[in-house]
């Protein structure tokens, strides 16, 4: 197993092959462009899942989930949600719960869902984005598209929405 200054020390010899010189002139005269981000307005949104990781806080060190969500339509198309799911109380669970199940995903145990998250890629939702005061909240509503998973009869597929991201992405 190697430990984290073995993998420095590769890190090093890789850079120590990369001449970035030639480059020296256009990154000196290269404008910084000011990038300033407005949240996507409220409103409902369909969006896939683009990532899911279990995580940890950075401000309480509890476990979360962390999502991303990408816009697919009908406006902002692109644009990236966050959502967080804490694992750390018994409300917390009940939310995480019920987004696993509205994204189509059933386990029987918390402890399972390492296990299955790479089953919630892909995942087409329908969302809420609600902005209370300086906070902004996420939603998932409803299922439009299992994905890879197997979510039933129809795989809980909303037809009119289906079409309409399929519109954008072909």
């Amino acid at each position: 197993m190697k430990n984290r200054s073995d993998h420095e020390h590769e890190d090093e010899a890789t850079q120590d092959h990369l001449d970035l010189s030639q480059w020296d002139d256009e990154y000196e005269n290269a404008p910084v462009e000011e990038r300033d981000f407005d949240n996507v307005p409220d409103g409902k949104y369909q969006a896939v899942v683009d990532r899911v990781e279990l995580t940890t806080s950075k401000s309480t060190d509890k476990p979360m989930l962390k999502w991303a969500l990408k816009i697919i339509a009908p406006h902002h198309v692109g644009r990236l949600l966050w959502r967080n799911n804490m694992i750390a109380s018994p409300e917390n669970i009940k939310w995480l719960k019920t987004d696993l199940h509205t994204c189509g995903l059933t386990i029987k145990k918390l402890s399972e869902l390492p296990d299955n998250l790479e089953k919630l890629l892909d995942t087409k939702i329908e969302v809420t984005v609600r902005t209370r005061g300086d906070s902004q909240n996420i939603y998932l509503n409803r299922l439009i598209d299992a994905g890879g998973q197997d979510a039933g009869e129809d795989g809980g597929l909303d037809r009119e929405m289906d079409e309409q991201a399929q519109e954008i992405f072909n």
